[in-house]
């Protein structure tokens, strides 16, 4: 992969970011001793691994197919997102443990003015961040950016709710809060990584897509529209990453030669790439004769049949 290729560049300044990150937390909380800053910071040391992971996931999810992985991989972006999911998790658990510690005895807090600053200079580099890596993922169809901008959008509100926290017992007087507002935070990170678990898992398990299975259908009644084929049936799709994998077999009429038949699905798999531009698009087309009940008496399978279901439910 060319170092100039954006998702290189974005994840490499997020890798050298969340580095940034963790030294300024440990920093802040030494100054003020808060309990949500040490929890805003052990959030912070499990997105530096994480980070770590989906850099070289990225890398790893480039390299073109070979005799091992026939299908490229992509695949490995979905175990990074789940990776990451579970060490989001993880801190969530240390940081709801923390604000109950913290409840439980009183910190001795300090100098919160200073922390005030360093958290909101902090808070600031990863809304920044956080928004290229989404923007950028969703331009090149990359769960890996996604799944670590959301982590550092989720690095950022623990930030912010750790500046809410300072800023509310500097007000008050009340140190309770600081605590308190760090068991909330602790629940807000655990949403977070068990969304990126949910995701993982959809994709590691080929969950269908409604969306991309009726556009997929729509392209093939517009090609039977259209008398380049006669009828489709067990149409099937997965996403990997930036990949879009299509099986069809289309229907048409018996008395074509190979050539004419050739031709024309072909046609069909280009309408079908067109309809995805932002993809890479590998469609496998199965050509039968109209009469295919003569030849397959039965019809459709078990699969398409759910398939076809889904697709009906989704109108």
């Amino acid at each position: 992969m060319k170092v100039r290729d954006p998702r290189v560049f974005v994840m490499r300044v997020s890798l050298f970011a969340s580095v940034v990150m963790l030294v300024g937390k440990l920093w802040a909380y030494y100054l003020t001793h808060s309990v949500v800053v040490l929890s805003d910071a052990a959030e912070s040391v499990v997105h530096g691994v994480a980070t770590g992971l989906a850099t070289f996931s990225l890398s790893y999810s480039s390299k073109p197919a070979d005799a091992n992985h026939p299908y490229g991989h992509g695949r490995i972006a979905y175990f990074s997102a789940g990776f990451e999911g579970a060490l989001v998790l993880v801190a969530s658990f240390a940081v709801i443990f923390s604000g109950i510690n913290g409840l439980l005895h009183e910190p001795q807090l300090k100098h919160l003015n200073v922390g005030l600053a360093i958290s909101a200079g902090l808070a600031a580099i990863n809304l920044g961040l956080g928004w290229s890596l989404v923007h950028v993922g969703n331009k090149y169809n990359s769960l890996i950016l996604v799944a670590n901008g959301e982590h550092v959008f989720s690095d950022m509100w623990t930030t912010v709710a750790a500046i809410v926290g300072l800023s509310l017992v500097m007000l008050t007087g009340q140190t309770w809060l600081d605590p308190a507002i760090a068991i909330l935070l602790g629940g807000y990170i655990m949403m977070t990584g068990l969304s990126l678990i949910r995701k993982s898992f959809a994709g590691l398990m080929d969950e269908l897509d409604p969306q991309t299975l009726e556009i997929l259908t729509g392209g093939l009644r517009q090609a039977v529209e259209r008398n380049l084929i006669s009828e489709f049936h067990q149409l099937r799709c997965r996403k990997i990453n930036n990949q879009i994998w299509i099986d069809v077999h289309v229907l048409v009429p018996g008395e074509l030669s190979t050539l004419e038949a050739h031709g024309r699905v072909t046609q069909v798999e280009t309408s079908l790439e067109e309809l995805f531009p932002k993809y890479i698009v590998i469609v496998t087309s199965h050509v039968e004769p109209d009469d295919h009940e003569a030849v397959h008496p039965g019809g459709h399978d078990e699969i398409s049949d759910t398939i076809e279901s889904a697709h009906h439910h989704t109108h």
